[in-house]
């Protein structure tokens, strides 16, 4: 009879661990990707590129601060690339991804941010099982559209390729960098 008795307790207590275990995203705070991130630069042909392909490693720091509900901003540099750009964040399990934003999305996207919400406010219409950034991604993209970077909460990193020119040959400049306690 006690033996039933713990079992019958140790069931629901269970099931309450095992359910919260899986949602650790709800604990954590967009602010968690705030501050500096130490890494490098690298810089590449393409965002698929090889690590063959990839060569002339540079030291860099970027610095993240979330400006308000939906935007962060990067000021990125090193001794070759001195940038700050605002990036829209969408919450992705346990990643964070960004998108370009204003005429830097319509640059590259062609067409403004927000034309693909067709009912109500921007985040209002998610169905059950999205996530803010596949959300976007049905929302505001086409087949094919590339992402520049994000931030992996599990292990602490940032990551984001600028695209860039040297004279008339377009490459990429790869941050990747890991957040300082």
């Amino acid at each position: 009879m006690r033996t039933t008795g713990f079992f019958i307790g140790f069931v629901p207590l269970a099931m309450f661990l095992a359910v919260s275990s899986c949602d650790n995203s709800k604990d954590q705070s967009i602010y968690d990707i705030e501050g500096v991130y130490t890494g490098s630069f690298s810089k590449s042909a393409s965002l698929t590129s090889t690590s063959a392909e990839i060569h002339d490693t540079d030291d860099g720091i970027a610095v993240v601060s979330v400006m308000d509900s939906s935007q962060v901003e990067v000021h990125c540099y090193g001794s070759e690339i001195d940038t700050t750009l605002m990036l829209y964040y969408f919450e992705n399990h346990d990643s964070v991804m960004v998108c370009l934003t204003g005429a830097d999305f319509e640059h590259t996207y062609g067409h403004s941010y927000g034309e693909g919400h067709m009912s109500g406010g921007m985040m209002g219409d998610m169905r059950t099982g999205e996530t803010e950034w596949t959300h976007h991604m049905k929302d505001e993209h086409h087949d094919g559209d590339l992402h520049f970077g994000g931030f992996n909460r599990v292990d602490g990193t940032f990551s984001y390729a600028f695209h860039m020119m040297d004279q008339t040959t377009p490459f990429y400049m790869n941050f990747h960098g890991i957040k300082n306690k």
